[in-house]
C-alpha cells in the first residue's frame, strides 16, 4: 500500500540524503553493485545496426513501414520470406546493402 503524503514527509524528514549518496559512492568504488541485467537485441535490430541506419531509413530500404520494422525488432511479428533474405544480407554483408541502396 502506498504511503500517504504525511507519511512520506515524515520519512523524508528523517533522511540524510548526503550520507546516503556518500554511502552509495563508497559501495560503487568497492565494487558492490546490484544485479546487472543484459538486454538481448533481436536479429532484425542487429542487422539494422550493422548497416548503420535509423529505423525510418532501414524500413524505407526494406520497403516496409517503420511500425512494421518496430514490430519485427520487438518480436511482435516475423518478417516475410523476402524480408528475411534481405535481413540475412544486411547481417552478413552490410556494405553490399549500403552500396546497392545508396
Amino acid at each position: 500500500m502506498p504511503l500517504t503524503e504525511k507519511e512520506l514527509l515524515e520519512r523524508d524528514a528523517k533522511r540524510d540524503i548526503g550520507a546516503e549518496l556518500l554511502q552509495s559512492i563508497r559501495q560503487m568504488k568497492a565494487g558492490n553493485r546490484g544485479r546487472v541485467h543484459y538486454a538481448s537485441i533481436s536479429s532484425v535490430t542487429e542487422a539494422r545496426h550493422k548497416v548503420g541506419l535509423s529505423q525510418a531509413q532501414f524500413a524505407a530500404l526494406l520497403g516496409v513501414s517503420k511500425r512494421t520494422l518496430q514490430d519485427w525488432e520487438q518480436g511482435r511479428r516475423e518478417p516475410s520470406g523476402a524480408a528475411k533474405s534481405l535481413l540475412k544480407i544486411a547481417k552478413k554483408r552490410p556494405d553490399v546493402l549500403r552500396e546497392i541502396f545508396s
